[in-house]
């Protein structure tokens, strides 16, 4: 498998271009679903989820082509039901093909998704809700398998918790069966606000996306879109905090900055120069930062997808701090790889005590998910000496380029293929 190995101790200064959201990109490529015309989708990240979804997409019945940052998808041939466990295991966010499938054949069968390694992640929440629009579910050897014995039909959905995927497949399911579907408690991220954009192009009348209320007006058919993604949020924090604890000075284009407000507060509030402008943003570090204390949230809270990151930075400030992660249960993995780096922290619960120190000493590190990932690298970036990163496939599934992108700031780091 490949490895990355980093000498630290190089200031990032330079620009980088934020690539597309992939929470973004895979919802909106499963609503291609939805019709049988041509769909165009552009500024696409080259990672590994858009090619599973690429993958799971021609399995069941369309023809998809990537080129560069565009997505074309046609219609093939009948859809089918079943979805192939090879691919499904791979990728959660897989899912999300039972909305569309559900609304188009009345029935698909899943197997129980895979995905990182953080938590349980239960898919409760889009059960309950399919069952609440009168989906039959039964669990059969390690499949969901979904059905409809009269026909969906609109109703209120009130979540337990604001769930993005959740709330992104009833938005799926619900835009073509008759009556009114009204969630309430939903996910109120700007990735479902992008879905539910892509779905009024289509023609469907979805109203509330990004608030806690959504309600939507079943039609009777989708038409084909045109759709560019918005700007991946979390690349663009990952690459904040890495000007950051790099101390260096980093001009971040083509970013929504509104989207990052949680993120971008708090390192104000520790000291860091940060001025956006339109779709830009310009991070400099200006002098010892201080160390803030943070708990995890769905939006506009801090994003738990920026938690490792920010830890890291964390524990090379003066002072002690704490994290507390609200969102997943498990998803500390990253503490134990840190540690060895040097990092004076340890774990009580839902939260993480951190004590800060002078520097991190590079060592063999390993990825234990995608944001954990992100996070070593980051402490390569300043650790001294050389550090090599192992399981980076983890990576390849959430950051578009991101080895050329250090590199091009003036990062000491390259990939190692290997057999």
């Amino acid at each position: 498998m490949d490895k990355i190995v980093i000498y630290g101790g190089k200031k990032l200064k330079g620009e980088v271009v934020i690539s597309g959201s992939k929470n973004s990109t895979l919802p909106i490529m499963f609503a291609a679903l939805l019709t049988d015309e041509p769909v165009t989708i552009t500024n696409v990240p080259s990672l590994i989820d858009v090619d599973t979804t690429i993958a799971f997409l021609n399995f069941v019945g369309k023809k998809t082509v990537k080129e560069g940052s565009i997505v074309k998808i046609y219609s093939s041939c009948k859809y089918k039901h079943v979805a192939p466990y090879d691919l499904v295991r791979k990728m959660r966010a897989s899912i999300l093909v039972m909305g569309p499938l559900l609304a188009r054949l009345s029935k698909v069968d899943v197997p129980l998704p895979g995905g990182c390694a953080i938590g349980a992640r239960p898919v409760d929440i889009h059960l309950d809700a399919f069952k609440k629009l009168g989906v039959e579910i039964l669990v059969e050897s390690g499949y969901l398998k979904t059905f409809v014995k009269n026909e969906l039909k609109g109703t209120t959905i009130n979540f337990k918790f604001p769930s993005v995927g959740a709330t992104e497949n009833v938005l799926l399911a619900t835009v073509l069966i008759k009556g009114k579907t009204t969630i309430v408690n939903a996910a109120c991220e700007p990735e479902v606000e992008d879905l539910a954009s892509v779905l009024n192009k289509m023609g469907a009348k979805v109203t509330g996306a990004g608030t806690n209320r959504i309600v939507i007006e079943g039609v009777d058919t989708l038409h084909g879109f045109s759709h560019e993604v918005i700007p991946d949020r979390i690349e663009a924090a990952t690459y904040i905090i890495a000007a950051a604890i790099t101390k260096g000075e980093v001009v971040l284009k083509k970013v929504i900055s509104h989207h990052l407000k949680a993120v971008s507060d708090k390192l104000k509030k520790s000291g860091l120069c940060i001025k956006e402008r339109e779709d830009t943003i310009f991070v400099k570090w200006v002098g010892n930062l201080k160390s803030q204390n943070i708990s995890t949230g769905v939006y506009p809270g801090f994003p738990t997808d920026v938690q490792a990151q920010w830890m890291v930075l964390m524990c090379l400030l003066e002072g002690k701090s704490r994290v507390k992660e609200e969102v997943f249960e498990n998803r500390f993995l990253h503490v134990a790889e840190l540690k060895r780096l040097g990092a004076n922290i340890s774990m009580d619960g839902k939260f993480v005590n951190i004590e800060g120190v002078k520097k991190f000493s590079g060592a063999p590190v390993m990825i234990s998910d995608l944001r954990a990932g992100a996070a070593l690298v980051l402490a390569g970036l300043v650790a001294d000496g050389k550090t090599t990163i192992s399981r980076v496939y983890h990576l390849d599934r959430g950051y578009d380029m991101f080895e050329s992108k250090l590199k091009k700031l003036g990062a000491d780091i390259k990939r190692i293929h290997s057999l």
